[in-house]
């Protein structure tokens, strides 16, 4: 494929982003045809809602109380979620790449046939793992299966893997070490029970903003907060106790709670003894990691340290949970089994108000993981390098076991295969890489090097503009299915309306390509409810058991926690009781690490520390999002986040222009000048792309269990370009105003000398 030949303003005339306030043909106030219960299209809460559609448009929503986790409850999001209904941005139609440039209206047999051509070409030509898919985790069960299937049985390859491999298989690798399961251990209405809670490294109330009522109802009830952040998220304003950890040190400060809790005899004797091993190993590699040593590493006062061991180590019951901030790591799962060291030595786990969870950012991050769109894994949680487990799947799938492809690449190992020119055709569908994996300019190059690419979408993402062809998708509630969410419900997703013009639904697209690729006989589907008995069934006597679900009992008994193995079983919202795990000897494993620093630290040349994350308003890459108008206004562009120290020794004032370089790229966007975080650190939110993408910076570098890259910590430098008043002509020329000031080198300055600008805060 060759190199774009329209520019990205032109792209964006076309395709957008677009910002919709109105629906088209503006507010339609009549009374609905009918209101169909589903749920949110976001984030891994899946809060239910209620659609109002008249003449086959999604017109506003109700509320809906009946769901028990957000009871009518909606963020900032959820609430305009439906404006993507009629979007004027809206894929109606195939999309071919012309020859002239850009793109021109096919129908759905050239754009099916040329796919066909172009997958048998490359693989006659190069071998059958020359061709890759890439798959997404905000879609529901029954397609993440049909990926699977799909890139096995009809593509043959290795090489599948899915946008999830971005978000939370540090967390899902860590559990399974730990537990011999991936999920969260409690269901969230257990989070009002404890008497102590610790979040760590999750901006919880802009990821997971209803989700944070259940936060402030264990705070009524007499719980202690403790957030590890390296900012004062909206979340750690009201916290007990805040603890700014310098990005990159988790495991480090992990480490320092444990040494305090066995010092001081904080622990579940008898829980260890009887429900767990590893401990003694455990114990003795945090010896060292006194509050005195893990302040050095950490940044986070001693005294706070000690305090934060003090209340957890006495609760009577407790949570501990977290997300990408520790896990988005090349040490990721350290990280996350470094903090479960600390509630497997509480014995707190297992129990009503006592737990453990992984806070899910992408709308089926649970599920998206567990039928068998990971390189690494088969239906049902099974493992592909596992000889049972390919038996078992391969029998169900009525082919050979030999021709049952083995484990693949990960989605950045993808990208560097495609860049390497080992990977010659990809197809993705819900996956917008160009914005969100690291090292923008390494992706972008990728893409222009593939010899096909085609892309399922319902917008024209960045990263679709680079295809050949665009297959128009659909939308959450242009289909039907389930989703898993961060608890382990699984929930029931309602048809509302049909896809506009000639969309069409995502599965149907996958079983016609299968079709084309004379591999019909496996993909014969007249409806999804046919998947999902199928990958319910295929789920049976596995690790993660879904084949005692039905779509009627999942909707009237508001979602089952899995393991579900009968239709007798009630479902299992609370893993662990009686402190039996998954592993065969049921019991749980410490797994303790010394701290190791980032896989790029500070240096004299670029001496601080960048690290991203998200905004409420925005969703992930911003496909969806930046097509709202009012949550676009909301925060209409990306902004740097640094301290005022930082911000006086580089002359940078509010709304100033800086430039934020690292070895990768560089990125000029508006100061915003905070207090709420660390000063030797500066923040971008990532939701943005092109030139305002924070992915131009962060380093591709991976986690060697889990391959998540290091989105959390790389190394750069401050650079103030222009003043406010100037801003266009920054964006611009990239060098206006006055010179730039000399990069602030913190390099020499000792590891905790800004920690005290964050004393530990008591309410």
């Amino acid at each position: 494929m060759a190199t774009l030949t329209q520019s990205e303003a032109a792209y964006k005339e076309t395709f957008g982003p677009s910002l919709s306030y109105v629906p088209q043909g503006g507010w339609d106030t009549r009374e609905p045809d009918k209101l169909v219960k589903t749920h949110c299209c976001f984030c891994g809460v899946q809060c239910g809602i209620q659609l109002k559609v008249k003449d086959n448009k999604v017109i506003g929503f109700e509320p809906r109380e009946d769901f028990p986790v957000n009871k009518g409850k909606l963020c900032p999001k959820g609430v305009k979620r439906y404006m993507q209904n009629e979007h004027p941005d809206r894929l109606l139609d195939p999309l071919i790449r012309s020859e002239q440039g850009g793109f021109r209206t096919g129908t759905w047999d050239e754009a099916f046939s040329k796919t066909a051509d172009e997958i048998k070409r490359i693989q006659n030509k190069y071998g059958k793992d020359a061709f890759a898919f890439l798959g997404g985790a905000s879609m529901t069960n029954e397609k993440a299966y049909l990926n699977g299937k799909f890139a096995r049985v009809a593509l043959q390859t290795t090489n599948i893997d899915y946008n999830g491999r971005l978000c939370m298989v540090s967390a899902g690798a860590a559990n399974k070490i730990a537990f011999g399961v991936d999920r969260a251990a409690s269901p969230w209405s257990d989070i009002p029970k404890a008497r102590v809670i610790i979040i760590a490294g999750s901006n919880l109330a802009e990821c997971f903003p209803v989700l944070t009522q259940h936060i402030w109802e264990a705070r009524d009830n007499g719980a202690k907060i403790i957030v590890i952040d390296p900012r004062i998220t909206p979340i750690a304003r009201t916290a007990d106790l805040f603890l700014p950890v310098k990005p990159g040190r988790d495991s480090a400060l992990a480490n320092g709670i444990l040494h305090l809790m066995i010092r001081n005899d904080w622990i579940d004797k008898t829980f260890i003894e009887n429900h767990t091993e590893g401990f003694d190993q455990a114990a003795s590699l945090v010896v060292k990691y006194t509050p005195a040593y893990t302040e050095r590493i950490t940044g986070v006062p001693a005294a706070s340290i000690e305090k934060a061991a003090e209340i957890w180590g006495k609760a009577e019951t407790s949570m501990l949970m977290h997300a990408r901030g520790i896990e988005h790591h090349t040490k990721g799962v350290e990280n996350v089994l470094s903090y479960i060291n600390i509630v497997l030595a509480s014995g707190r786990i297992g129990k009503e108000g006592s737990g453990y969870g992984t806070i899910t950012g992408q709308g089926n991050g649970q599920g998206g993981r567990e039928h068998g769109q990971r390189c690494n894994q088969l239906p049902g949680g099974r493992d592909i390098n596992n000889p049972t487990h390919r038996k078992h799947v391969s029998d169900f799938w009525g082919i050979e076991e030999s021709n049952l492809p083995q484990e693949g690449l990960t989605a950045c190992e993808i990208i560097d295969a495609i860049e390497e020119g080992k990977i010659k055709g990809l197809l993705s569908i819900s996956f917008n890489p160009l914005v969100s994996i690291p090292d923008t300019e390494r992706t972008r190059k990728a893409l222009e090097s593939l010899e096909f690419y085609g892309a399922i979408d319902f917008f024209l993402n960045e990263t679709a503009r680079f295809a050949d062809v665009v297959f128009s998708g659909s939308l959450q509630e242009e289909d039907e299915g389930t989703v898993t969410t961060g608890e382990g419900r699984c929930v029931k997703l309602n048809r509302s309306v049909t896809p506009p013009g000639n969309a069409m639904e995502d599965w149907k697209i996958i079983c016609e390509l299968a079709k084309r690729l004379s591999k019909e006989s496996y993909f014969s589907y007249e409806n999804t409810e046919e998947i999902f008995e199928e990958y319910t069934s295929a789920s049976a006597g596995g690790p993660i058991d879904y084949s005692g679900m039905s779509w009627e009992r999942i909707e009237q008994e508001q979602g089952i926690f899995w393991p579900c193995p009968s239709p007798e079983h009630p479902g299992t919202p609370r893993l662990f009781e009686g402190g039996q795990f998954f592993h065969s000897d049921s019991k749980a494993r410490f797994k303790a690490f010394d701290y190791r620093p980032p896989a790029e630290d500070i240096d004299p040349e670029y001496p601080i520390i960048f690290t991203t994350g998200r905004v409420v308003s925005q969703y992930l890459s911003g496909t969806q999002t930046r097509r709202i108008g009012s949550l676009v206004d909301q925060y209409p562009e990306p902004l740097c986040e640094i301290h005022p120290i930082l911000a006086e020794k580089l002359g940078i004032q509010d709304k100033d222009m800086m430039k934020v370089s690292s070895r990768r790229g560089s990125i000029i966007l508006p100061a915003q000048i905070v207090q709420t975080i660390r000063p030797d650190t500066v923040f971008i939110p990532y939701h943005w792309a092109d030139k305002k993408a924070a992915n131009q910076l962060t380093n591709r570098k991976l986690d060697p269990t889990s391959k998540i890259p290091e989105f959390k910590v790389c190394a750069c430098k401050v650079e103030k370009v222009a003043r406010a008043s100037s801003k266009a002509a920054a964006i611009n020329g990239h060098n206006v105003g006055k010179p730039p000031s000399q990069p602030i080198n913190f390099y020499t300055k000792p590891p905790s000398s800004f920690s005290r600008q964050f004393p530990a805060r008591q309410t």
